[in-house]
């Protein structure tokens, strides 16, 4: 059975992203509102119902913006923490908010979750890799810094949309104020080119397929630039820049017990029962 992901969007103005199967999925934040997630995922041809809840990284509004209104429509259980939860001071059905906590695992469904905490700064944050059949992808954006969990989680992934925020020229050069661009370094911040290419460098899974550079700087960063560091030491995983704009393409790996090939592919180009995507 092969695992499904893409971005719905990814950078400070709305994090979103889906990850499932063909009976089941799930979105880590929901930082657009329900009606744009809605729009973007017809645009894919992902029917809604298929997600069966809702994993939230941390408080700040590019990953909750559209929470509580989408969670409430599609009555969908919400995975936050006490501390996030509290920060973010949503108003969600108690009865279907399910506490987060580190080195947890949810199952949903056939798919595994696991959580775990990061450096950012935030009340209680976390990433979050989901597996199916032993195939993982993970979702590893806002961190200030690399450390050994994310290095041990990372490693273990097909495929990981991987935060690549800034490059430390622009920023250092640009019109952002010191006290900004100290948050942004100060190892609770984000992660640079940098450090997100000695991460995928020294630490990439040989059978890693996918990596989606993500929540880049609209200030700080050129995804050109970034997007080319990365294919000059990818090897045979594929490299995309997930937009601030816009949905990506449609990506699945495919279990790697029975087909170990990946592939990727624009929904436009594929009729869906040859994939048993429906």
């Amino acid at each position: 059975m092969a695992l499904y992901f893409t971005s719905i969007n990814s950078g400070s103005n709305g994090n979103c992203y889906y990850i499932g199967n063909d009976q089941e999925a799930v979105l880590v934040d929901i930082g657009l509102t329900c009606k744009e997630v809605e729009t973007r995922m017809n645009r894919l041809g992902l029917p809604l119902s298929r997600i069966k809840a809702i994993f939230i990284s941390h408080e700040h509004s590019d990953h909750i913006k559209g929470l509580a209104v989408f969670a409430k429509k599609y009555k969908l259980p919400v995975y936050i923490s006490p501390a996030t939860l509290k920060k973010s001071r949503l108003l969600l059905d108690a009865d279907n908010t399910f506490s987060l906590g580190h080195q947890q695992h949810i199952q949903i469904g056939s798919l595994k979750i696991a959580a775990f905490s990061k450096f950012h700064d935030a009340a209680d944050p976390y990433s979050f890799t989901v597996e199916c059949n032993e195939v993982r992808v993970g979702v590893f954006t806002d961190i200030g810094s690399v450390c050994d969990r994310l290095i041990t989680h990372f490693k273990n992934c097909h495929a990981a949309f991987l935060e690549a925020n800034y490059d430390v020229q622009m920023l250092e050069n640009g019109k952002y104020p010191y006290f900004l661009k100290r948050r942004i370094t100060s190892g609770h911040g984000h992660l640079s080119n940098a450090q997100a290419l000695e991460l995928f460098i020294n630490h990439k899974a040989p059978y890693m397929s996918h990596l989606l550079l993500s929540h880049l700087s609209k200030d700080n960063n050129d995804a050109t630039l970034v997007e080319s560091l990365f294919k000059n030491v990818a090897g045979e995983t594929f490299i995309k820049v997930a937009s601030r704009y816009e949905e990506t393409e449609l990506y699945y790996v495919s279990d790697s017990r029975n087909t170990p090939e990946t592939y990727s592919f624009d929904p436009s180009l594929y009729q869906p029962e040859q994939l048993n995507l429906f």
